[in-house]
């Protein structure tokens, strides 16, 4: 099978074709590298900066179209899955369409549908922009409005959604939260696939025993740290440690390279990484497949939808319950003792539902079906 990504986001894309290669297919990326990721691309479609970086862009993007034809599924980064305005990305949309065999919708970042999903009071009971009834932190803050976020609900980008969401063959989601979000939209018409984590190529340090103080784990990523709620779980992490100080310790990261980032995580144990989510994403994934535990969103509804009801290794913490992450961080350094078997299942959890090849089995089986309708 020949199959084609347009836009990439954390790795994802990239990481999935190399499994779909691993089993046998073709398969070609054409992003922007995950912006400043950079991450691995067949077809380099990076905007430069100013007014020039956006007439080389666009003459790029013509260059790579006709190597962008011929495949058997083009699969996208979202709706807006090139850095050009709406009216553009769906004249690309269109072309991508019509020369090639199918075109499928990864439904993975916001857009208008998500958008308008985490307002609607009944998909969830928090997202990144309401909490309850109540618009999170991150809706109030300055970040939001320097980000024109509110853009998502204007007619342009509903215009936009709709056409690409009514002119695909399918959607397949990375996470509950967009599983959530468009089933009632079409039906079985999206399947689950998750987040690929490529394990083989993540060594991972098991905890083999009770560690005489826990060692927490946060990374700060300042354009993201009130979306995520990552300022709520390190002001609970620095409580925890100023009560227990015998017992626990807190290591903050922020704007270090990959690679240190990565050596300082191993030599860690527990890792805080998102409040707002029902379900982990990269970071938290590859922290488990190193062996950390995490600290993050595992509600009983994403559980549920991948079918596992025995290991459940994920910390889970919960913006809507009144000194819930305080509870669960006290709660991790009075039973470290349980660390090292959670470490184990950490690992075990990842390399049974995220484990690269198994996102891409799925991913092929979704594509089969697709094209015995065609």
């Amino acid at each position: 099978m020949k199959i084609l990504f347009v836009g990439d986001a954390s790795n994802m894309h990239n990481c999935l074709a190399q499994a779909l290669r691993d089993l046998g297919h073709s398969a070609v990326v054409a992003s922007n590298g995950s912006h400043w990721m950079n991450t691995h691309r067949d077809i380099d479609l990076k905007r430069g900066p100013g007014k020039l970086g956006a007439v080389k862009y666009v003459l790029d993007l013509l260059r790579a179209l006709p190597q962008m034809r011929d495949f058997d599924v083009v699969e996208t980064c979202g709706h807006i899955f090139l850095d050009l305005k709406p009216k553009k990305v769906r004249w690309v949309f269109d072309w991508l369409k019509s020369y090639n065999r199918s075109i499928v919708l990864g439904a993975l970042g916001t857009d208008y549908f998500y958008y308008t999903a985490c307002h609607d009071g009944k998909t969830y009971r928090y997202s990144d922009y309401m909490v309850g009834d109540k618009p999170s932190p991150y809706s109030l803050s300055e970040e939001y409005q320097a980000k024109h976020e509110d853009n998502w609900k204007l007619d342009f980008m509903r215009e936009h959604s709709e056409h690409v969401l009514n002119n695909v063959d399918g959607a397949i989601s990375c996470l509950w939260e967009y599983q959530a979000c468009y089933e009632p939209l079409v039906g079985d018409k999206i399947v689950y696939g998750g987040i690929p984590i490529d394990t083989r190529n993540v060594e991972p340090t098991i905890l083999d025993k009770e560690p005489e103080k826990v060692k927490f784990f946060i990374g700060i990523q300042r354009d993201r740290n009130i979306l995520k709620g990552t300022d709520l779980l390190l002001e609970a992490a620095r409580r925890t440690v100023d009560r227990y100080p015998n017992k626990c310790e807190l290591k903050v990261v922020e704007s270090v390279p990959y690679e240190e980032y990565i050596g300082l995580q191993r030599a860690s144990h527990v890792l805080l990484d998102q409040l707002y989510s029902y379900t982990p994403a990269t970071n938290a994934l590859l922290a488990m497949a190193r062996g950390l535990v995490a600290v993050s969103g595992a509600e009983p509804e994403y559980y549920d939808l991948i079918g596992e009801q025995e290991n459940r290794p994920i910390i889970n913490v919960s913006p809507i319950v009144e000194g819930d992450i305080d509870a669960k961080l006290e709660w991790i350094v009075c039973n470290k003792h349980l660390l090292p078997g959670l470490s184990r299942c950490s690992r075990q959890f990842v390399e049974k539902h995220n484990d690269s090849q198994v996102v891409a089995k799925r991913h092929i089986d979704f594509y089969n079906r697709i094209l015995e309708q065609k």
